[in-house]
C-alpha cells in the first residue's frame, strides 16, 4: 500500500508546475518525521524524485524545500537506509547538487 500511494506522490515531487513541485517537496517534508523509518521500502525511489532537478533549481522555494526534505531524511531515518542512494545521487548528480549531496554523505 505504501507503495502504490509514493508511486502516485513522486511525479509531483518533480512536477513541471513549480508551485505543485514545491507543495509536494514540503508536504514531503511534513511526512518524514512521521513516517521515519518506514519509509524504508520506498526510499530508493524517493530520493531520485526529490534530489534531481529539485537540488539544482533555480527557484529558491523549490531549492530551500529540496533541501529541507535531505535535511529531515539525515534527521528522522537511520543512516544506513540513506548511504546507498544518496552515493549513487553524489555520484551522477552536478552542479550544486552534487556539492550539497557530497556535503550530506560527509
Amino acid at each position: 500500500m505504501l507503495f502504490q500511494i509514493f508511486d502516485a506522490f513522486k511525479s509531483r515531487l518533480h512536477d513541471s508546475n513549480s508551485k505543485v513541485n514545491q507543495v509536494a517537496l514540503e508536504t514531503m517534508h511534513k511526512m518524514i518525521p512521521l513516517l521515519k523509518d518506514n519509509l524504508s521500502p520506498v526510499i530508493n525511489m524517493l530520493i531520485p524524485a526529490m534530489v534531481d532537478n529539485n537540488l539544482n533549481s533555480k527557484n529558491p522555494g523549490i531549492y530551500a524545500a529540496a533541501t529541507n526534505v535531505i535535511h529531515a531524511l539525515c534527521q528522522h531515518l537511520d543512516n544506513y537506509l540513506l548511504l546507498q542512494p544518496f552515493c549513487t545521487k553524489a555520484q551522477f548528480l552536478n552542479g550544486k547538487a552534487k556539492q550539497d549531496m557530497t556535503e550530506k554523505l560527509a
